[in-house]
């Protein structure tokens, strides 16, 4: 997610359009032979129809290396819970550290204020900042989450958030735990092109599109947009469990960050107001079938995203005041999107639980419910 500086998220008059220009530096398990490979044009949803697809321009390809590199994500933002989840679902855990900046932010910089010491523990900076110009001193863009930054040096890999998920599944495959599920099914690559980046244009980016609109015009048109798109998916969803088929894939991680934000910010904050996730009875339940399947859901904190979007974009919430709502329980109702068919994982199996180091607070997701005994500590 972009920093914006001191004047806001919206221009007066103006659509929203999104910075895609990231640091598109690849870590891959043979960077000789990814160098060599012909150039190829940076596409926004990442090099999906071919997989074997060489640097762009002005890239560098670093060597997959198990605790070489830390992910820094933060749980609020859309883009980087895309990593969270793929990360979880392959099994890297053990090959990729995390780091877990706060919700909020200021024009500078993402902060590990989560620790006690408020330094992320590895890598020992404050600002994610410090990481982009370890590696860029005179680093003239916003920084982003997710980002990859490797550990000896301390300075940043990529923050090329489209491309980091399908390198996950690709180049990392080394060290994928047993019966992680194939995210890119080969066969289904060029369609899933198409979806995603529909997805990405009219969903995903469409609703900052909406939320970020410099005049009633833009908000209309972006507005108009977004539910032709979420009018489409309800359709396409209401005959198959998930969107290529009968298992999950990366066009689903990329659909569920956005679904799963939509009633506690879109909805209101963004005024994507036509309806809520919640009126679309194929979509909603859609969403809750991946909320309750491991690997999504366990990485959502809905109090670190409302948090976010309600007081870092002050210029659309002046009060910085955060809403009590929404009633998030039912996420965890009965779905029945089995009756459709299909099986989560494929021939895979469903991911070891989640790492009490890597746990959502209690109390800020129903899979985490609170406690007594952290209520009164919180």
């Amino acid at each position: 997610m972009e920093l914006q500086g001191a004047t806001g998220y919206v221009t007066s008059g103006q659509e929203y359009n999104r910075d895609t220009n990231y640091i598109n530096d690849r870590i891959v398990a043979d960077p000789e032979a990814i160098t060599a490979a012909e150039r190829v044009a940076y596409d926004q949803v990442g090099q999906l129809t071919d997989l074997s697809a060489g640097l762009t321009d002005d890239a560098q390809a670093w060597p997959v290396e198990s605790g070489r590199y830390r992910l820094v994500a933060a749980r609020a933002c859309p883009w980087a819970n895309r990593t969270m989840i793929v990360r979880r679902l392959l099994g890297l855990e053990d090959a990729i550290s995390l780091g877990t900046p706060g919700p909020t932010h200021d024009e500078r910089s993402w902060v590990f204020d989560l620790d006690e010491t408020e330094h992320d523990p590895v890598l020992g900076t404050h600002r994610l900042q410090e990481n982009y110009l370890a590696r860029f001193p005179d680093y003239p863009r916003g920084i982003t989450v997710p980002a990859i930054v490797d550990i000896p040096t301390g300075a940043v890999v990529t923050n090329d958030y489209p491309q980091i998920t399908l390198d996950f599944s690709t180049q990392w495959r080394a060290f994928h735990r047993p019966g992680a599920p194939d995210l890119l099914p080969e066969d289904q690559l060029e369609e899933m092109h198409e979806v995603v980046t529909r997805i990405f244009t009219e969903v995903n980016n469409g609703v900052y599109r909406a939320g970020f609109a410099g005049s009633q015009q833009a908000y209309d048109r972006a507005y108009t947009r977004l539910f032709d798109a979420m009018d489409w998916l309800e359709d396409r969803l209401s005959t198959r469990r998930y969107l290529m088929g009968e298992h999950i894939t990366e066009a689903d991680v990329r659909l569920f960050t956005t679904l799963v934000r939509f009633d506690p910010v879109y909805h209101g904050h963004f005024k994507c107001n036509r309806q809520k996730l919640t009126e679309f009875p194929a979509l909603w339940g859609y969403a809750r079938d991946l909320f309750q399947t491991p690997g999504f859901g366990d990485t959502v904190d809905f109090v670190q995203i409302k948090q976010h979007y309600y007081i870092v974009h002050a210029d659309i919430n002046p009060t910085q005041i955060v809403p009590a709502g929404p009633n998030v329980s039912g996420w965890l109702s009965a779905h029945r999107r089995e009756e459709l068919g299909g099986t989560p994982f494929g021939d895979g199996t469903a991911p070891e639980p989640v790492r009490p180091a890597e746990q959502v607070t209690a109390g800020h997701n129903p899979l985490y419910p609170a406690t007594s005994a952290n209520r009164l500590a919180s």
